[in-house]
């Protein structure tokens, strides 16, 4: 083997205080550096005769004035791979090392470069010089002054003695390794040909793969893991020396014979799906690989079966998530243009209701409308609740008193024939929450229960306090730690398989008859439990009963009382109000119904055109009614906040068919209560107006909100 550093290395470092000798070292191994070249070729030219050509000598030489320099020069060419083959160093060099020191230190990196010692002195014997450096093979005394030969001698043969000994050195390299290399494979293959069953068999029975050998063509099991044996649910003795076929194990037996009529015509048989049928019955979705393998002289067959059930219930779970994402986004963008339309439905039927007499009767057919827009509006609810954009009014709350003030109107939804009990857990810690969305859970799971209850039964619900340390599950993806309150809701009733449990979240998805139900029950629940941060469970069997566990995270604050509705009649006022609303027909029936209720209107298109009519407007504007949502760069919420920088004592109530996040930032909001949902009445309109205007100017020190009760909005 040729190594690049075979070749000559005529690399020379000089090291010596005085600059005298570095220049007589020059002329004397590198003349062609000296200068001595531009002599003869001025001699040349003056006497026009040929000189003759010096000796070729290609040393390249480095100086080095101190030991320390030196040092650093030999590293640096160590670094750059380009070594030096030879040193003369001078014996003495003050005020730094003196040569033996630097010897020493240039060996200690650089053991392999020859060094000649050049002394005018007898300052150290030879054998205080081997004591001192070592290596003596390396070292040879130059006396001072010294002969032009002797330089050059010694140059040629310790560069020559350097580059022999880099050869010899990588020749015994070479055939160290290798014997190295061929001791170490020997070793290897004896050790292999010794271990090589022992570790497969080791392999083979501690793999999480359930595996097994059968015998070709018989395929007899000769050996099969724990893993086989626990899937399959046989042991593991009772296994080997029987067929699959003669213990049921595979759920299609011709799908198996496939696999291996594709093995004897040498296709591959690779992850393929299947199914393995306990001894118990309970099938286990697997991807089977068959492999052959000689054993014995006879041929086998390496059976695995990688058990995917989980990782398949963790995909179709996926799956299903992402698709209600989808629909929940879908559901979100036609609820937010519904409420638009609703409410300038509701708005103008309002309007017409009226101005028609007590006895018209136009006014059943008005009536009529304003139900039906109700019903759509309470439809879209649902849809925003399942999609997680409704708007929610947190409060603290004790699950309790939610659940005792619902039980009226749930016993009335149940009917004669279906027992409702309630057992509440006291004291139970309060939960932050929002009522309506509450009663909405419990309302949808008790009709649940009461349609699978054609003959009667009974509904059991009850609320505890619960501890709860746990990883993430495949139901719910969050890890949880602490305080919870779990709502309990079961029943006796036809229950559920498998398959529909796996869907009952899925919007529109229903088992009741066509016309029965909308499919969105159950997840409008799911919606509003994610909303509140919680999560589901849910047991179900086939004439046995469902029950579904709601939990909230508790909370360390006392629960809140809640606000009586304000029944009072609706005023009329004489402020300026500016309306900002990008749905013409919508923002034309709020200026009408303002303008019919005293206040003078201005309107505007977008958030850029309110500020335009707020540059323009020629008397103080005292109220902005602002949906959040528009057209350009100015949403709602930033509207708000320009027009307040103007005018700190502006009220503002916030318009919207999604929640006030959707705005793009974050708005000041108490909990919803200058918040005005879309889809609303003229007299909401007109009675949340009145109040917020009628509020006193907020303090500087708290954020500009009204303290209004909204629950009365639908009037």
């Amino acid at each position: 083997m040729e190594h690049t550093d075979s070749k000559p290395n005529q690399r020379i470092l000089i090291v010596d205080d005085n600059p005298t000798i570095h220049a007589d070292f020059r002329k004397i191994l590198s003349p062609a550096d000296s200068g001595h070249a531009a002599v003869n070729a001025l001699e040349a030219a003056l006497f026009e005769e040929a000189q003759p050509a010096p000796a070729a000598l290609s040393f390249e030489l480095d100086s080095a004035f101190q030991g320390q320099e030196g040092l650093a020069m030999v590293q640096q060419a160590l670094a750059a791979h380009r070594p030096y083959a030879l040193a003369f160093v001078d014996v003495r060099m003050p005020p730094g090392w003196d040569g033996v020191e630097t010897i020493a230190r240039i060996w200690e990196v650089n053991p392999e470069i020859q060094v000649v010692v050049c002394t005018a002195y007898s300052d150290y014997s030879w054998e205080e010089l081997r004591a001192k450096v070592g290596q003596p093979d390396s070292l040879v005394v130059l006396k001072k002054p010294f002969d032009n030969v002797e330089v050059q001698q010694l140059a040629h043969a310790l560069t020559k003695k350097w580059q022999l000994n880099r050869q010899a050195g990588f020749k015994l390299a070479e055939l160290e390794d290798m014997v190295r290399q061929r001791t170490q494979e020997l070793a290897e293959a004896n050790k292999s040909l010794g271990l090589s069953e022992e570790r497969f068999s080791k392999a083979f029975h501690a793999s999480p793969v359930p595996s097994g050998i059968v015998t070709m063509p018989e395929r007899r099991f000769v050996d099969v893991n724990e893993r086989l044996a626990e899937v399959s649910g046989y042991a593991r003795a009772d296994m080997i020396g029987r067929t699959p076929g003669e213990l049921f194990i595979w759920d299609k037996p011709e799908q198996a014979d496939r696999w291996f009529e594709n093995l004897l015509r040498q296709d591959l048989v690779q992850d393929q799906e299947g199914c393995i049928r306990s001894q118990q019955g309970v099938l286990r979705e697997v991807l089977v690989s068959l492999a052959p393998v000689m054993m014995d002289g006879s041929p086998h067959v390496l059976l695995l079966a990688m058990d995917v059930s989980e990782r398949t219930l963790l995909e179709r779970q996926l799956r299903q998530a992402q698709k209600m994402e989808a629909i929940g986004q879908l559901a979100a963008g036609v609820a937010h243009d519904f409420n638009n339309i609703l409410t300038v439905i509701q708005g103008h039927a309002g309007l017409m209701q009226q101005a028609l007499v007590a006895n018209d009767p136009q006014l059943e057919s008005l009536e009529e409308i304003i139900k039906a827009s109700g019903r759509a509006a309470t439809l879209i609810r649902q849809l925003l609740m399942f999609s997680r954009k409704q708007v929610m009014q947190f409060r603290h709350q004790n699950l309790n008193d939610i659940l005792r003030n619902s039980i009226r109107m749930l016993q009335r939804l149940v009917g004669d024939l279906v027992e409702l009990e309630f057992r509440p857990a006291d004291p139970l810690p309060a939960i932050h929450a929002d009522t309506s969305m509450v009663e909405q859970i419990v309302m949808n799971l008790v009709v649940n229960a009461r349609d699978a209850m054609t003959a009667g039964g009974k509904i059991s619900m009850s609320t505890a306090r619960c501890e709860i340390h746990r990883a993430p599950t495949p139901m719910d993806p969050e890890p949880r730690d602490g305080e919870y309150v779990c709502l309990t809701l079961s029943d006796n009733g036809s229950g559920m398989d498998t398959k529909i449990l796996t869907r009952i979240f899925e919007p529109f998805f229903t088992t009741k008859p066509v016309g029965k139900g909308t499919g969105l029950g159950l997840s409008t629940v799911f919606g509003i439990v994610r909303q509140h941060h919680g999560w589901l469970e849910v047991e179900s069997k086939p004439d046995c009963g469902t029950t579904f566990r709601i939990y909230f995270a508790a909370t360390r604050q006392l629960a809140e009382k809640a606000d009586e509705p304000i029944h009072a009649n609706l005023r009329r006022g004489r402020e300026t109000v500016l309306v900002a609303e990008d749905e013409d027909a919508l923002r034309e029936m709020v200026v009408q119904v303002l303008r019919i209720q005293g206040y003078y209107v201005l309107e505007a298109a977008s958030g850029h055109h309110a500020l335009e009519v707020w540059d323009q407007a020629t008397r103080k504007i005292d109220l902005l009614v602002t949906d959040m949502v528009m057209p350009g760069t100015i949403m709602g919420g930033e509207l708000a906040e320009r027009l307040k920088a103007k005018c700190p004592g502006l009220k503002v109530i916030y318009t919207s068919g999604y929640s006030p996040g959707m705005a793009g930032k974050d708005i000041s909001l108490l909990e919803g209560r200058n918040f005005l949902p879309k889809p609303y009445s003229i007299g909401t309109l007109a009675q949340f107006v009145r109040e917020c205007l009628d509020q006193p100017p907020p303090r500087p020190d708290l954020p500009a909100v009204m303290p209004l009760n909204i629950e009365k909005a639908a009037a």
